[in-house]
């Protein structure tokens, strides 16, 4: 049975997992009186652990907002989740701050672990290889973002320094739909009210964000994450092009993903079943031309070039060369 002090901290881990709790609950997981959880209260609260107290027949305790961080609490697995959250987290750039703070923050965590977990989960890190290639991210300025993310969800417009590809500054007045991840870079889609039009805007290129007056209604059932792969695949580029594959959903998608190409039906599915290898158009907008080739060998399905002609000269190009390999000694 732990001791008090070992109770008080067990009560701090109860009131770090959220909600409310009753003193009679409290009591009932502490093993102890309800006057007790009282005095353990109390002595949190000395620490400056920002404890308040809720009236009324569900009332109880819970943890309110702090002037600072109370000492946190986790378990083993939390732990690990955590650690391999902030791993994953520099690995596909998804980071608002500078790499020393996620690691700083990894190494405070290890090194309060127990010695066993710590040796296990050093081990399970140092062995971990993730499939994608690591880049340097393109942090977006943390008050930025949190500026940004509190204007979409009080609907108020935001006032944006913008630098573009070309270095170009310009001030804009932003009604943000959604905020979203894709390759390691962070993205905020919006009305732009100045062209009367949705755009999609980097967030690293925002230099300064500020909230104005006023509110602004945003379209209903917004899809952020089907907007951005969508817009990725219906960018402007050199190149547009359109192919017929006979295959799978599935099996296209491996190797032509929603951010880079369209999918439609060009025959209904055989039986009414949508995952039946049937002819589906695949089209896509492509700076150069010079990697299809690789990818229509890779899928190893029947496929159709419709348009651009310079396409079909590059694969039946690499045809060639493949042939010729295949005939060395």
């Amino acid at each position: 049975m732990p001791g008090p002090t070992g109770r008080v901290l067990t009560l701090l881990e109860l009131l770090q997992s959220g909600g409310t709790r009753t003193v009679a609950e409290l009591a009932d997981r502490l093993g102890v009186e309800g006057r007790t959880v009282r005095r353990y209260v109390s002595r949190l609260i000395d620490l400056d652990v920002p404890v308040e107290s809720v009236r009324g027949r569900y009332g109880g305790y819970r943890l309110s907002p702090g002037y600072r961080l109370p000492p946190l609490m986790l378990s083993d697995d939390e732990a690990l989740a955590v650690l391999l959250g902030l791993a994953a987290g520099r690995r596909a750039g998804l980071t608002t701050t500078e790499r020393t703070a996620s690691e700083t923050a990894s190494a405070k965590i290890r090194r309060v672990l127990p010695k066993h977990i710590a040796h296990r989960v050093d081990t399970l890190l140092s062995a971990l290889a993730l499939t994608d290639e690591p880049r340097e991210p393109d942090r977006p300025d943390a008050e930025v973002l949190l500026t940004v993310a509190d204007g979409l969800r009080h609907r108020r417009p935001v006032s944006v320094h913008y630098v573009d590809r070309e270095g170009r500054h310009s001030e804009r007045t932003l009604h943000a739909y959604g905020i979203g991840a894709h390759a390691g870079r962070w993205y905020v889609m919006g009305r732009d009210d100045g062209v009367g039009e949705d755009r999609t805007f980097r967030l690293d290129r925002i230099a300064t964000a500020r909230a104005l007056p006023g509110s602004f209604e945003a379209p209903a059932e917004f899809d952020m994450a089907q907007r951005l792969v969508s817009g990725f695949a219906t960018a402007e580029y050199q190149h547009e092009v359109s192919l017929r594959i006979h295959g799978t959903p599935e099996q296209i998608r491996v190797h032509l993903p929603a951010s880079v190409a369209g999918l439609e039906d060009c025959e209904p599915a055989a039986g009414g079943e949508p995952e039946a290898e049937r002819w589906l158009r695949v089209e896509l907008r492509v700076q150069s031309l010079d990697w299809l080739p690789r990818v229509l060998a890779s899928l190893d399905r029947p496929f159709v070039i419709e348009r651009p002609d310079e396409l079909r000269a590059l694969v039946d190009a690499l045809s060639q060369r493949l042939a010729s390999y295949a005939r060395q000694a």
